[in-house]
């Protein structure tokens, strides 16, 4: 098997028009009908942000087990309802993550959502910065890199869509009981290599990595570069937090609190 360390990525492009003079960058909300703080607060964001382009980098949902699903489920419409309103005056991306990388191109579509290569090389202006939701990163979570490896197959997810959705959102569960036991537990969870991260802005030609999943919001030093680290949102648990990174064309990026 080849080292993921030094294996080139299949790198998409997201090339910003002259109009986009601002850039919102969110991720790791991990929507879900019991948390509805966190629903409102990103609602309330999506309808006001000034931003030329939202990309949400991935896990904006707790769960996905098939766009089907969506069909059914009053809050994923709610979800989807939020996007649309929201991509009729802004440009909205997304990113896939560990949790929603089965959001498929029919939900996204109903949404006017374009989805995005993990990773995806922004320019912006004169800047190059490289997007991923951040989870092929962590190579220490050697069980996850595992399952990853096997659900991102498309033969996976083609067996794994086709059975009945009761089954699915069990198999959902399980994962999501089985991650809970584990921060209960107080164990640690592993952080993007700092190699792997380096080669891939090499591949890229980028010289700042933007990334979420590690619940770990921070700006890092990485050689010549820089590896930016998106907060996820909390508004029904302690801490409370909500961050936006927001880009401007001029080369300016700050952290917003949208508490």
């Amino acid at each position: 098997m080849s080292d993921p360390r030094t294996t080139r990525p299949n790198i998409g492009l997201l090339t910003a028009p002259a109009t986009w003079q601002t850039v919102d960058l969110i991720s790791d909300l991990h929507l879900q009908a019991s948390e509805t703080a966190t629903f409102e607060a990103w609602r309330d964001y999506m309808a006001r942000t000034p931003a030329d382009a939202v990309l949400i980098l991935g896990d904006l949902f707790e769960v996905w087990v098939g766009d089907d699903a969506a069909a059914l489920d009053p809050f994923l419409q709610a979800c989807g309802q939020v996007l649309r309103q929201t991509a009729q005056r802004a440009h909205v991306a997304f990113i896939p993550g560990n949790r929603d990388f089965l959001v498929g191109p029919d939900y996204l579509g109903r949404c006017g959502v374009q989805p995005l290569t993990d990773p995806t090389l922004l320019a912006l202006g004169t800047q190059r910065m490289l997007l991923t939701h951040g989870d092929a990163l962590c190579l220490d979570d050697k069980p996850y890199q595992a399952f990853r490896l096997q659900a991102r197959s498309p033969e996976w997810q083609q067996a794994f869509l086709a059975k009945p959705l009761e089954e699915r959102q069990a198999f959902a569960r399980s994962l999501r009981a089985l991650s809970e036991s584990q921060k209960h537990e107080g164990m640690t969870f592993a952080d993007a290599d700092p190699e792997m991260s380096l080669f891939w802005l090499v591949q890229a030609q980028a010289d700042r990595l933007i990334h979420g999943h590690t619940h770990r919001p921070a700006d890092h030093v990485l050689g010549t570069a820089q590896r930016h680290v998106l907060s996820d949102w909390s508004l029904d648990h302690a801490p409370v937090r909500a961050q936006v990174f927001r880009l401007q064309r001029d080369g300016a990026s700050q952290r917003i609190d949208w508490l």
